[in-house]
């Protein structure tokens, strides 16, 4: 008997990946679960700040554009291994103040029926660097 369960790989991680880069939110939430969770790498509480639910996440994800309108993850690596994944990346962009934002991170995910289930987002604290002219 064949196995019919779906399974997250690490070219769906890929495929994400491209899609933040793209700022195509349609594309990060077709490979969200319903029932999803992202725990962002900042905020007022040890997981950062939670975001339950496809409305929420939606939303938080929208925000980092707003935030960093020229957000990018560069340099990313994908692994998988059953129901549990990472994502390493480069975080790149330009702060509202005009300095720059470059700092290492990864995204630890869980999966449910071939989607992501939660993703749990830790970047380095390093300081923005000066403005370019």
């Amino acid at each position: 008997m064949q196995n019919s369960k779906k399974q997250m790989t690490s070219a769906h991680l890929a495929q994400f990946s491209a899609a933040w880069n793209r700022h195509d939110i349609d594309g990060l939430i077709d490979l969200m679960c319903d029932d999803c969770v992202f725990q962002t790498a900042a905020g007022p509480d040890a997981c950062g700040t939670r975001h339950e639910g496809i409305d929420a996440v939606r939303a938080a994800f929208e925000s980092a554009w707003m935030n960093v309108p020229d957000a990018q993850w560069i340099n990313d690596r994908h692994f998988v291994d059953g129901d549990f994944g990472v994502s390493e990346w480069t975080f790149v962009g330009t702060a509202a103040d005009g300095s720059r934002i470059e700092a290492d991170g990864v995204d630890i995910f869980t999966f449910k029926d071939g989607k992501i289930q939660m993703k749990n987002a830790f970047r380095k604290n390093r300081p923005n660097l000066p403005a370019t002219k």
